[in-house]
């Protein structure tokens, strides 16, 4: 188990803070900004990442219809010097 997942395993649920004592609910509510700045840079590497495969994917397509076109030339250019 992640030690992040340890810190709140022992915490009241966020929506239940009636029995705890008000540095337990700054604490938590220091926990939750950190827990969501993490996502949020999280979300950010993912979007980084996807862009980056599509960079590739499309760099691989024009790759690859380039090499089509060279094998047909180089097919071609075959049949004239045999023909």
């Amino acid at each position: 188990m992640s030690s992040f997942q340890n810190e709140f395993d022992d915490s009241p649920s966020w929506g239940s803070n009636a029995h705890a004592a008000p540095g337990d609910i700054l604490r938590d509510a220091m926990r939750k900004e950190a827990l969501i700045k993490e996502i949020t840079a999280g979300q950010e590497d993912l979007r980084a990442l996807v862009g980056r495969v599509q960079s590739l994917q499309d760099e691989v397509e024009k790759l690859t219809s380039g090499n089509e076109m060279l094998q047909m030339y180089i097919e071609n250019l075959s049949k004239q010097i045999k023909g």
